[in-house]
């Protein structure tokens, strides 16, 4: 199977949804599947405004499009709600194609917490985004339930994980009989 993931999080990011991104890409690896990325990378970007570590694309539709075209994704996931993630969903609903995102992170408390912005209208631009596609995927039970309150039509649980190759608990003492 061939997966085309759109993500707006991308090197030299180093956050949890870059993280989540290269575990997923090694497992599909692992597994005998292929896994292509759109990223940041192969756009021009801009610094977003107030965090500047954050780079914004300023891709064109016709060149995004015609990239999506040049994947030939059996599946399409789109990872984030960036500029990037914004026009593959409409390239998709334009086409009928089916497809899913991933919600990482808290916006509408953390634009509220910055900016004058109510979080009901933040849920508002969310759930257009996310309710387009078949489902959106979350981390935990807690933010299933907390977005299917705001709205949100299909949230699965997708767990990430502790990666037991990195991380190992030491034995319990008393464990050494």
């Amino acid at each position: 199977m061939r997966v085309l993931v759109v993500t707006d999080a991308w090197h030299p990011q180093v956050n949890g949804v870059v993280r989540s991104l290269e575990q997923l890409h090694a497992e599909a690896e692992r597994l005998g599947e292929e896994i292509i990325f759109i990223t940041p990378e192969q756009f021009r970007t801009v610094p977003m405004p107030g965090y500047a570590e954050i780079r914004l694309s300023l891709a064109r539709p016709k060149i995004l499009y015609e990239l999506i075209e040049l994947a030939k994704p059996d599946a399409v996931h789109l990872a984030t709600e960036g500029p990037l993630g914004l026009l593959a969903g409409r390239y998709c609903r334009q086409r009928d194609l089916s497809f899913t995102t991933c919600y990482h992170t808290r916006y509408p408390q953390y634009v509220a917490a910055r900016y004058p912005v109510p979080p009901a209208f933040t849920y508002g631009v969310l759930r257009y985004f996310h309710n387009a596609g078949v489902t959106t995927m979350v981390a935990t039970e807690a933010l299933q339930k907390e977005l299917l309150s705001q709205g949100f039509r299909s949230c699965s649980l997708w767990s990430r994980g502790v990666d037991s190759e990195l991380f190992r608990p030491l034995p319990d003492a008393s464990d050494n009989h």
